[in-house]
């Protein structure tokens, strides 16, 4: 880290992220799954390998990833307020590198310093991507054209906490959590007013950061709430959002999810404090696919391309190797 303020914040994102979960809202427009998660024992280990390695000292903390096509791995690095290309063979490309708010990004809610999170890339290879700082004049959703410098498409409240992004394709709508307001937003395509979607309790915090990772699936909006613990299934009716489910419980430290398969019942999950990544199945439980022993080291972000995993490592507690491990996903 650059200077011991910056330490500290880091610190503290990691203290929150192994708070103790606490059970999901009763709310009465919640259903829940039949059986709690519980993180069984790791199946036969998959092969893995750290494809890249990022420097801790310049703040490349990965945040979120979005993949090629042809493999090349998109990531935000956090406290570096960038977004870079990482390449099948492990090189580091800086795309792009926001501007410092005036106070260092003190005033970011809940972290005390700006950061670059979720990002999302379009067919066309455009890339969408939130910064979070506390400001109000640049706060948002951005947008990175290849050879363009990025461009703020979405202003976003600056007493919140933009963190996990995914998009809707037939919809054309971005979607957004906000770990601190506890929202999921949505903002059309080519940009304008955020509208929240939601602002269910099952999205709120309890003590650090609510709401986080964030995907699209089959008529659905799928999120993790970092504080409870929790995977919720928010299904899209007419572009509304029906009926909370929580789908899995018992997820210490839940960051970002993918999806492995063609169907709903293969969530991929990183354990940010815990230093895990799993699988949970349809019925809720969890069970272990990569730990420490892999290359770990507090994972903040999970991609799926076939069978392989891409797992972002921010190191904000190990505070030794921010990196990227690619694993072959196990057969069930």
């Amino acid at each position: 880290m650059r200077n011991r303020t910056l330490t500290l914040s880091v610190a503290a994102v990691a203290a929150g992220i192994g708070l103790v979960t606490v059970p999901p809202s009763n709310a009465a427009t919640t259903t829940t799954a039949s059986s709690p998660s519980t993180v069984r024992a790791r199946p036969p280990a998959a092969p893995s390998r750290i494809a890249a390695h990022f420097d801790l000292a310049k703040g490349q903390l990965p945040e979120n990833i979005a993949l090629d096509p042809d493999g090349t791995a998109y990531v935000t690095f956090a406290t570096a307020r960038q977004v870079a290309a990482i390449s099948p063979a492990g090189a580091t490309r800086i795309l792009a590198t926001l501007p410092a708010p005036a106070d260092g990004g003190a005033d970011t809610p809940a972290l005390g310093f700006a950061l670059t999170t979720g990002i999302v890339r379009t067919t066309d290879g455009t890339l969408y991507f939130l910064y979070a700082s506390g400001d109000a004049g640049t706060t948002g959703l951005y947008r990175l054209r290849p050879g363009q410098e990025p461009r703020r498409i979405a202003a976003l409240p600056a007493n919140g906490l933009p963190n996990g992004l995914a998009y809707d394709e037939p919809a054309k709508t971005f979607y957004l959590t906000d770990s601190v307001l506890g929202t999921i937003s949505a903002i059309p395509l080519n940009g304008g007013h955020a509208r929240v979607w939601s602002s269910a309790p099952e999205l709120a915090a309890t003590e650090f950061l609510g709401a986080n990772g964030i995907k699209v699936r089959h008529n659905a909006i799928w999120a993790t709430n970092l504080d409870r613990g929790t995977l919720l299934r928010i299904p899209l009716q007419h572009g509304r959002p029906g009926p909370v489910r929580v789908k899995a419980t018992g997820l210490t430290g839940i960051d970002d999810i993918a999806f492995a398969g063609t169907g709903d019942d293969q969530v991929i999950a990183t354990l940010n404090a815990p230093n895990k990544v799993v699988r949970i199945e349809a019925d809720g439980h969890a069970k272990t696919l990569l730990t420490t022993a892999d290359g770990l080291q507090n994972p903040t972000s999970v991609a799926v391309r076939g069978r392989t995993l891409y797992v972002l490592s921010a190191a904000y507690t190990t505070a030794t190797d921010p990196n990227l491990v690619l694993a072959t996903l196990p057969r069930r």
